[in-house]
């Protein structure tokens, strides 16, 4: 493991999971919640991050950039981008909409052209694979070529399979048991 995935890890099992009684996005009850919110949007651990989120993605090649639907994901690419230029790659970033602008030129998806070019979708948290499923849907739109979805923290409960069965490739950079969730 390396050194900031283990400070990634002890940053998120101390500051971002939360005991409790929660309702996910799904619906699903769940009795703990990963706000990584909390630790994506933290100096401290905003690099920590893109340093993960690098090594994850590093062996998909030729890719264009990162991004994801906004809120979730837009840290997470923001932290790629810089730790990504700081190591000399050429990783751009993107922003998708939950819905297209209705104004000015009515883009759902914000940043560099993507015609073309292969992208990978980001997630900070996983449940059902919904948002970057939506994401992936709006960039194909646009012309991107979605060659995988990025995850942060994996949490097991089927995103991955609903992503894979929709023929994407799915990375998670962080499971429950790293967490100690399970």
């Amino acid at each position: 493991m390396t050194d900031a995935r283990a400070q990634l890890i002890d940053h998120i099992s101390a500051e971002a999971v939360f005991h409790g009684d929660f309702t996910l996005t799904s619906g699903k009850k769940a009795t703990y919640y990963v706000d990584l919110r909390k630790v994506s949007l933290d100096h401290r651990v905003a690099p920590l991050i893109g340093q993960v989120m690098i090594d994850l993605i590093a062996e998909v090649p030729d890719v264009f950039a990162v991004g994801g639907l906004t809120m979730g994901a837009d840290p997470v690419a923001a932290a790629i981008l810089h730790q990504g230029a700081a190591r000399g790659l050429t990783y751009d970033a993107f922003v998708v909409r939950k819905e297209p602008k209705d104004h000015g030129r009515g883009k759902q998806v914000e940043g560099p052209d993507l015609q073309g070019k292969r992208v990978i979708v980001l997630e900070d948290t996983s449940t059902t694979g919904g948002s970057p499923l939506k994401a992936a849907e709006a960039l194909e739109k646009v012309g991107a070529e979605v060659v995988a979805v990025a995850v942060v923290v994996d949490r097991a409960t089927g995103a991955r399979e609903i992503i894979e069965a929709a023929g994407y490739q799915y990375l998670a950079a962080i499971g429950l048991e790293d967490l100690g969730l399970v």
